[in-house]
């Protein structure tokens, strides 16, 4: 009997070999082979795979998986110094870019509801992307990768007050006020039960997991742990991603991380490739043969003035132009979760067809420009940095007043922060010893 997701599966994956050895051997960063590998096998060119929702079941666990890995490194501690970020720079670029986004709307003609809608998914940019390339590049724990994790997380969280209002633009009357509480009511319960489970549950049930010795029941705990946050943000309105990013961060809090992390990693690059690819699927390469103009010209212009507005909230928050560039240019892509919300839209009669044909092309095209543009990001800083611009806009003011605080004057100095430097940190951490 013939089973079609075991089909598409031996057809992506060998597909994916392919066009991966293709990329290696170019220099092409994997993500964007993955994307291109869902392109060509897609239903809008080669039509190789039919069990379309399936891959998007499997992209959907390795988003889980790539944000909880992604967590397990962070720590609340982490996250509390990234607090200016989520809370300052994060509203800063959503605000900024939704502004951006009504205003262009307004010129190509849509009414002010559609023009708001536009703006919101234009201000979304792709967590799983940003950070799968950050964690490659061992940049996550940089002051341009916390800086875009602050405004990535504050993202996550405000795509729910979005879909609320997405009835409104398209002039349904519906209580969004009583649906907010309600939302932001769950939110802070699960919030709330995430912290507490972090000091007091799940340590104690990972000790007396531990000492049973088996591998098996430990990687099944930790499946649990990150599934099981992921469910509850979802029922509370909140994205799986933002629940997988807080299960990291329990499980960081126990002397485990590092046995949890070891054991989910093979799992996460597989089931993270699905994402890539399931994304791929989606470009329409017919569409865009038929209007290279207007996509390439819209593709542009949000590339361009998404990292202008990123980088200025980074620069908002006094971070030297240097940082604001990378986190300009990290930042500058459409995200996945615009496709969630273009589908409420397109349900409410805010998107024609030719007008989510166009930003499912647009989305895709700066998704797939995003690993190059943050692979030039350091020579563009250092081009950016010869202008005749004022000292104070080039040197800020957070990383000098951040480092006077924080460096002691007896310590280790980590010269190098791979695996190797990140395992070194933990111990020192764990020591008591100071560290830069």
């Amino acid at each position: 009997m013939p089973v079609p997701i075991l089909t598409d599966l031996v057809i992506i994956f060998g597909l994916s070999i392919v066009v991966l050895f293709i990329c290696h051997q170019l220099r092409v960063p994997a993500t964007v082979g993955f994307i291109l590998t869902g392109i060509l096998a897609g239903p809008h060119l080669l039509g190789l795979v039919s069990a379309i929702h399936e891959v998007e079941i499997l992209a959907e666990i390795g988003v889980i998986l790539l944000l909880f890995t992604i967590g397990v490194e962070f720590s609340f501690a982490n996250l509390l110094q990234i607090r200016q970020s989520v809370l300052v720079a994060g509203p800063i670029q959503v605000a900024a870019t939704c502004l951006a986004g009504l205003v262009l709307a307004l010129q190509f003609g849509k009414t002010m509801g559609e023009a708001v809608f536009i703006g919101f998914l234009m201000s979304l940019s792709s967590t799983a992307i940003v950070l799968k390339l950050l964690q490659e590049r061992a940049e996550v724990d940089t002051p341009h990768g916390r800086t875009s994790l602050g405004i990535l997380i504050f993202q996550d969280i405000i795509i729910v007050p979005m879909m609320l209002l997405v009835p409104l633009l398209a002039g349904a009357s519906e209580n969004i006020g009583v649906s907010f509480l309600i939302m932001l009511a769950k939110g802070v319960v699960i919030i709330g039960l995430v912290i507490a489970s972090a000091k007091w549950v799940v340590p104690r049930v990972l000790f007396q997991i531990a000492r049973t010795g088996s591998r098996e029941l430990f990687l099944l705990s930790i499946v649990l742990i990150c599934i099981s946050v992921a469910w509850l943000t979802a029922q509370a309105g909140l994205s799986l991603a933002l629940g997988a990013f807080l299960a990291g961060l329990i499980v960081s809090e126990t002397e485990y991380s590092h046995q949890a992390l070891g054991n989910i990693l093979p799992f996460r690059d597989v089931f993270a490739s699905f994402f890539f690819i399931s994304i791929g699927m989606l470009l329409d390469v017919d569409f865009l043969l038929k209007n290279p103009g207007i996509i390439a010209l819209l593709t542009l212009g949000v590339l361009l003035v998404k990292a202008i507005l990123a980088g200025s909230a980074a620069l908002f928050l006094k971070f030297p132009l240097r940082t604001a560039v990378l986190v300009g240019l990290a930042l500058c892509q459409v995200g996945e979760f615009s496709f969630i919300l273009s589908k409420v839209g397109q349900s409410q009669g805010l998107f024609s067809g030719d007008s989510y044909q166009l930003f499912l092309d647009v989305t895709i095209i700066t998704m797939v420009a995003t690993p190059l543009m943050m692979a030039l990001a350091p020579r563009a800083a250092d081009l950016i940095l010869r202008w005749p611009l004022p000292q104070r806009l080039k040197l800020g003011a957070h990383l000098s007043e951040e480092i006077d605080k924080s460096i002691p004057g007896d310590h280790l100095i980590i010269v190098g922060f791979g695996v190797s430097g990140r395992n070194l940190a933990r111990a020192a951490k764990t020591g008591g010893i100071p560290y830069v």
